[in-house]
């Protein structure tokens, strides 16, 4: 099987936007869940609301690959989760370390995804020495000293940093120095690489943080639009009564007399 070293996607080649290949995910996704179901075709207003886009940006989006579907019947499902894989680079086998196998580590190592998605992981590589030897996920722990020769080894291009931030750009350095020219990097830092290295940037806090930052304007919103309503008041209805009304007459709602309640206004 091929490796990942010796094929690459020639998206960019081909002229395809980064916004368009930033997509391509999304479209797969949307597709392998229709080809499991066995529906053979969908249009591009289901498969843009199932991957969350407009239907004009799908069919552009596609344009880029070749595929324009056909009128009344729309694509092809099998064809377009080849044709995606294919430009993504996703039907050869790629070789992926992960360097760093603390908490998060050890889970990325234990999801299924990998290798459906065309990612072998070949080494699980951490500087504690009492880590070396350990399985996690049925791959045991390497020691960072033998970085270099685990890519050598397995022709690996791309590497998964998952370390605390202070060991991440130095981690980089060894991968990008052993010939890793993709990263993908948990690390919350930003990493320093040279021309040629593509750098993937996952922080769960900065996602978590804009979260927030959405949900106090919604509360915020909430608040102004109650202190408008409660800073109008009510008008009452023509021709109702009100307590200026009933001073008026000199009688006061539940006052009584010898005979029962006063009425509001005395007959003359």
């Amino acid at each position: 099987m091929a490796t990942g070293r010796t094929h690459r996607p020639a998206t960019r080649s081909r002229g395809i936007p980064e916004a368009t290949v930033a997509r391509l995910p999304l479209y797969l996704r949307a597709l392998t869940a229709l080809s499991e179901r066995s529906v053979p075709t969908v249009s591009s207003e289901e498969l843009a609301a199932a991957a969350g886009v407009n239907s004009a940006k799908l069919r552009k989006d596609f344009s880029y690959l070749g595929s324009y579907g056909t009128r009344g019947v729309g694509y092809d499902v099998e064809y377009l989760v080849y044709q995606i894989s294919r430009e993504l680079g996703l039907t050869q086998d790629w070789p992926v370390v992960i360097v760093g196998i603390g908490n998060l580590g050890a889970a990325l190592a234990n999801y299924g995804g990998f290798a459906s998605r065309g990612f072998r992981v070949a080494a699980l590589i951490d500087a504690d020495p009492a880590m070396a030897g350990k399985p996690v996920a049925g791959i045991p722990v390497q020691h960072t000293d033998e970085l270099e020769k685990i890519i050598s080894d397995n022709g690996v291009s791309i590497g998964v940093i998952a370390t605390p931030a202070g060991a991440a750009q130095q981690v980089c350095d060894r991968l990008v120095a052993a010939g890793v020219t993709s990263i993908l990097n948990f690390a919350p830092t930003v990493l320093s690489v040279p021309d040629g290295v593509d750098v993937r940037k996952v922080d769960l806090s900065i996602e978590l943080q804009i979260l927030a930052f959405h949900e106090q304007r919604k509360a915020g919103e909430e608040l102004e639009a109650d202190a408008a309503a409660s800073a109008v008041a009510p008008v009452p209805p023509v021709g109702s009564a009100t307590p200026a009304s009933h001073g008026a007459t000199g009688s006061a709602p539940g006052r009584k007399g010898p005979d029962g309640d006063v009425p509001a206004v005395m007959p003359a």
